[in-house]
Formats: structure tokens, sequence, C-alpha cells
């Protein structure tokens, strides 16, 4: 019988980290970054910024936000999709994409909502006044008696003009072609989709190979259930078949993850690319560093495995209400090297360009002196990218 590689839990957590671009090292390009954790959650809220400018923040510093847009809107190396959320994804993975695409122009309820509703009109509607009028936002898309109108929602107005666009880009068709703000400019795919975009049609099990190992080189080492709810969420036909056969092959390696003498719950698997990477941290050659994270970022979405690994429970309270709330409307938990520490509830004032932390909730445990120090330079650092002239309260 093969005796499985053992990992301490530590270890992996500063794998994970590592794979994250989250210890200290100098920044990569935009692109490169985002090829290395596979997508950047999109969220109307910014309580303090949009997520994911928090979230390259986190790893980049004060980066240039006109690059992102360049490779967005000019060069399209990136492109707005559903990965595990709404969320900026890499154009090379196109055809992981196109396959749910197809699957959601398909899609019985997509289609019995449509004909409920006698909404193939509005279709045909928007299609051809894209097509002629080109790229628009929404509310100048003159839609007329093709919409029939609907009861007010908070989410999408009285009209079903938002929810039919949000169809046809679900489908493929449309593509998110700029930003106003935060309303997206539609556009035909037909038009805008790069001729640098593959866009080869793969077989399930080729999009679970593939996908599966973006996710694994993302996470350090994971389970299948983990694997599950990363970058293409419950998108994942056949894994524990492929899993096992890459395992066959050698691409992957079956691990245990220990901790106070225990292994964790669940077959964890670790992508052999890692391996040099994995035995430098168990030498030590490993650097940390503190910064204060998204409540959507990459290393923190899947909350169980974050309980998991590193004994910290976190939800987000946006819709709790004030009076019920623990810890604060928008909350950034605190990275400190291989600990998740705390966290902070910010508040930034656009209007006095002031950066208040309201609350600073440290985890038990947690020395004060130990953390605070660099949880204020982490503090005066998200400030300075937010452009704030103040910080206020830590």
């Amino acid at each position: 019988m093969t005796t499985l590689r053992r990992i301490q839990r530590q270890t992996l957590r500063r794998l994970l980290i590592h794979k994250q671009h989250l210890h200290a090292a100098p920044p990569l390009p935009i692109l490169s970054l985002i090829e290395a954790i596979g997508c950047l959650q999109l969220d109307p809220i910014s309580m303090v910024e949009r997520t994911h400018l928090l979230v390259l923040w986190s790893r980049l510093g004060n980066f240039d936000r006109d690059a992102l847009e360049r490779l967005l809107w000019q060069d399209k190396h990136l492109f707005e999709y559903w990965a595990h959320a709404a969320s900026i994804v890499l154009m090379r993975d196109y055809p992981v994409h196109r396959a749910y695409m197809r699957q959601q122009a398909n899609n019985a309820r997509w289609h019995q909502w449509l004909a409920e509703h006698q909404l193939y009109g509005l279709l045909d509607h928007l299609r051809q006044t894209l097509r002629t009028q080109g790229a628009s936002l929404s509310r100048h898309i003159e839609t007329g008696e093709h919409d029939p109108g609907r009861e007010k929602s908070p989410w999408w107005g009285n009209r079903y003009t938002p929810l039919a666009l949000e169809y046809l880009w679900l489908s493929g068709e449309l593509m998110v072609v700029g930003r106003d703000g935060k309303q997206r400019i539609w556009g035909l795919s037909e038009t805008a989709l790069p001729d640098h975009a593959p866009q080869q049609d793969w077989e399930p099990d080729q999009i679970t190979r593939y996908a599966a190992q973006a996710a694994i080189l993302a996470l350090g080492a994971a389970t299948s259930k983990q694997i599950k709810a990363h970058y293409i969420r419950s998108r994942y036909a056949q894994l524990e078949a492929v899993l096992k056969q890459l395992i066959a092959e050698g691409t992957l390696e079956q691990v245990e993850i220990w901790h106070d003498g225990q292994a964790l719950k669940g077959t964890w698997v670790l992508h052999t690319a890692d391996l040099p990477l994995l035995e430098q941290i168990e030498r030590g050659e490993w650097q940390g560093k503190t910064t204060l994270l998204s409540p959507f970022d990459n290393l923190i979405c899947d909350r169980d495995r974050t309980e998991a690994l590193f004994d910290f429970y976190y939800r987000i309270e946006l819709y709790t209400p004030a009076l019920k709330r623990q810890y604060g409307y928008y909350v950034m938990p605190i990275l400190h090297h291989d600990a998740l520490v705390g966290r902070v509830d910010p508040r930034y004032d656009r209007a006095t360009q002031t950066l208040h932390i309201q609350a600073l909730h440290l985890e038990p445990g947690v020395e004060a002196a130990a953390v605070l120090p660099a949880v204020r330079q982490a503090a005066e650092e998200l400030a300075a990218f937010l452009g704030a002239s103040a910080l206020v309260g830590v």
C-alpha cells in the first residue's frame, strides 16, 4: 500500500497564499495574476471599492487601473462572464465558458419563462437593434411594445429588457463590450469577439480536465468538493473519474493534510507542478505579508474551506438587518502572514475622501500588539489606493 505524502495544514495555507499571490513578492503583471487565480468576481457594492479592484489591490498594491481596462476592452485578453459568479475571466478560457453558453441557450427553464411572457419577439428586437445601432447601454435600447412590462423589481426595474439581455449574455449571443460606471455596454458577440479567442467545442471531460487543474493550481491542494466550489462552480462533469485519471497519469498526487496529529477529512489532491514550491515552503523559504481582503476574495470565497484551513468563520452580513450584524456591513478579513487574524469594518466617504475603519475585531488569542502596526500599514495602503486624504479609526 502506497504511503501518501503528508502535508501540514500550515504548509498548505502557505502554499495556498503563495498560489493566490498574497505572499511577500514583487507584483505580477495584471494578466499574469488573473491567469494564476483564474477569475475576478464582480459585484456592484462599493462601500469601499468594487471587489475585483480590491482583489487586485490586495495582491498588487496601487496598480494601474487603466491597464485593466485595456485588457478588457481593447486588447480583449479578458472578458466578463459567469465563473463561480459573474466575473472577469480569461479569453484563453473561452472554450470552457462556451459550453456553458450552449447549455444556457438550450436551458428549458429559460425557454419556459420566455414563452410564458411572450418574449421571443423582444429577443429578436434586441438582436436587431444592437446589430443596427451598435453597442448600447440597456437604457439606450428602445423596446416600446416589444417589452410588455412587468411588476417593478428592485433588481430589474419594471421592464423585461434587462432579464432578456441577461439571457442573451449567458447564452453567448451578447458580450459586455465596455462599462459606463457600473452599467454594462452590450454588444453582439458576432462582432465583439476577438479573432484570438479560441472557439473550439470541448467535450465535457476535456473541460473538466482543464478547469480542475486550473482550480487545483489556484488552491494549492483541494478536495473534489472544494474544486466544485471554485472557478466554474458546479460545472465539473465526471470530476471524480477525471481526477483518478490525472492521478494515474502522474499529473496530480493524492496527499493527506494533517493538523494536530490528525488528517483532515476528504481526499486531497495536489498538482505535481507545485511539488518544488511545496518543498521550498517546507524548508522554511516563504515570507508572508499583511493585507485586507475583499469579502469576495478568491482566497476565502469557499467559506467551509476557509474555516477548515484557517479556523476562521466568515459570512457576509450585507443583507443581515443592522441590529443583528455581528461585525458590520462590509467586513474585510485581515490576512497576516499565514493566518486570518481578524476583520475590519471599513467605509470610504468619497465626499470627504476619508477611509473610516469603523471597527476592528481580532480573533481570540491574537495579541493586538503583534498585529496592529501591520494592520495600520495595510489600512494606510488601502487609503492610498482609494485616493483618500485621511484615514480614521485604526
